[in-house]
């Protein structure tokens, strides 16, 4: 079996990869790794996004806890930032969201967060992987196995959360926000009604199916005509199927993307002494303008790998305050311990609400260089092979030195999707794309 997890919990295609068998056995498996030692019969929380599949492998995965003794609080439809409050909040010892994310309705998968509201480091994950590997289980029999509880609290006490997030109403404020049709969909409408904002709101009736379907975070373009065309808009904010992801759009109807969301907040919070150690934390795809930025302003840029854990492995490695990345995965470290799309809605809009300007303007802080990104869709097999393949490595390190210090090319293995990502950044739009393309049918003809 390869790897099950990748840089944001296991992911597939649901009733194929995805399995209720699967599903069970890490039920069982996160709970005797979560709890070992522990006297006290474990808790779980357990979230879901609207997704067909999504009632079917959370069915699975808490008779997976339930087999091993562990009582289930199933939190009902929330966002994934939901899950990692509400485990603290509920003082359970695991939290667990049935969700895929940005990915297409057929996609599920598991994300798993310990009892302190941070997902799993490689080591826990890998002793997941081990125990599903051997299916070596102690199953629960008579009183010791556990039960499942229904939650009606779950959204009320999350949204609570969010606005004790910022200072002030925001009365006044005409915004338009797609909630992607996923798990935002049950929290959104009411946050921004309950914090006196005068919401549009699209793409809040999930049918199973329609799940990040030409909406959200990842199809923008529905909401900047929306947001184009609703006078009186200050912006628009757009999350994906699970709202742990939040880009923007300005009053233009230009799309605002994590690096720019990342360089606002981040010069206010430096303005106001908010901004520990003076540093934000990116990953190797933010851009280059953002690093120039942050050079700029007298801020330091800290870059990961791809993936919001390794960003927030990096912020409390370091004590930092503020990361992040491009697609809009953003960690306010004082009020959250992942990304949360709709706390970064509110920190941006209370911010443009107190300094008075239109985001279009604040934008300006930051100029982003031209990057161009093109997915190749391969197997699993040829997931493996390109860390092996001899033309690839050849192609890219040619291409790097074509470009040397006025661009860069990373290519690189997705963690969740069956994709091989190439990135090319630089100052000529012609040259990078060219660039891209060939190194993308390079990588189609001996990977696909």
């Amino acid at each position: 079996m390869g790897r099950l997890f990748g840089t944001d919990g296991v992911r597939g295609i649901a009733g194929e990869d995805m399995t209720c068998e699967l599903a069970m056995n890490i039920g069982r498996a996160a709970a005797t790794v979560l709890t070992y030692g522990r006297r006290r019969r474990p808790l779980v929380v357990m979230g879901k996004d609207t997704r067909i599949s999504s009632d079917m492998l959370g069915a699975a995965l808490a008779a997976g806890l339930c087999s091993v003794g562990a009582n289930v609080i199933d939190l009902g439809v929330v966002p994934t930032p939901a899950v990692a409050y509400l485990v603290m909040k509920y003082k359970a010892d695991a939290g667990v969201m049935i969700s895929a994310s940005h990915n297409p309705y057929p996609f599920n998968g598991i994300k798993i967060f310990g009892g302190e509201g941070f997902k799993l480091p490689d080591d826990l994950e890998d002793q997941i992987e081990t125990l599903i590997e051997q299916n070596r289980f102690t199953l629960a029999t008579g009183d010791g196995l556990g039960q499942i509880s229904h939650c009606t609290t779950a959204v009320r006490d999350y949204v609570e959360h969010l606005k004790s997030s910022i200072p002030t109403s925001l009365e006044g404020m005409k915004i338009v926000v797609d909630c992607a049709n996923g798990s935002a969909s049950a929290t959104a409408g009411q946050l921004f009604s309950q914090l006196g904002a005068d919401a549009q709101i699209l793409s809040a009736a999930p049918d199973g199916v329609n799940i990040n379907e030409g909406c959200g975070s990842t199809h923008m373009e529905a909401l900047c005509e929306a947001v184009r065309s609703t006078p009186g808009a200050v912006a628009g904010v757009a999350f994906d199927g699970d709202a742990d992801r939040c880009l923007f759009v300005d009053e233009n109807g230009d799309v605002v993307d994590g690096d720019f969301i990342m360089a606002i907040c981040g010069l206010d919070m430096q303005e106001r002494g908010k901004l520990r150690r003076n540093t934000i934390v990116g990953t190797v795809l933010t851009n280059l303008g953002f690093a120039r930025f942050c050079e700029a302003n007298g801020m330091h840029f800290a870059a990961t790998k791809v993936g919001d854990r390794y960003v927030l492995e990096e912020m409390e490695q370091e004590g930092y305050t503020l990361g992040g990345e491009q697609s809009g995965h953003i960690i306010f470290r004082d009020y959250a311990t992942t990304g949360d799309g709709q706390l970064t809605a509110l920190q941006l809009l209370c911010l443009l609400k107190r300094c008075g300007k239109p985001l279009s303007q604040l934008a300006k802080v930051m100029t982003r260089l031209p990057q161009v990104m093109v997915n190749v869709k391969v197997s699993a097999a040829g997931k493996l092979e390109f860390y092996n393949n001899d033309a690839i490595k050849t192609a890219i390190r040619e291409k790097k030195e074509l470009l040397g210090d006025a661009g860069r090319v990373l290519v690189r293995v997705s963690g969740t999707e069956p994709l091989i990502r190439v990135m090319v950044e630089g100052q000529d739009e012609a040259l990078i794309q060219s660039i891209a393309d060939e190194l993308a049918q390079l990588v189609r003809s001996e990977l696909a």
